[in-house]
């Protein structure tokens, strides 16, 4: 996607469809989550014109800061 606001436009697009398969709609809907989440915690870069569609790895270390994957070190 070109941008976090298109990315959640699509999930949104896609769990209108009363179409989507039950697996699809839960993927969506988890995906869709942590969009939400993400924006609501970056909202200050986003309002700086960051509107970057985060990668799975970063909605992750989003939701889990802790994690090993996720922590950064400085030598």
């Amino acid at each position: 996607m070109k941008s976090i606001e298109s990315h959640i436009e699509k999930d949104k697009e896609i769990l209108s469809d009363p179409t989507t398969n039950p697996q699809m709609r839960r993927h969506i809907e988890v995906e869709l989550h942590e969009l939400e989440d993400y924006v609501s915690h970056h909202k200050e870069e986003i309002k700086a014109g960051d509107h970057h569609d985060p990668n799975a790895l970063e909605l992750f270390c989003d939701q889990h800061p802790e994690e090993p994957e996720c922590l950064i070190y400085e030598d």
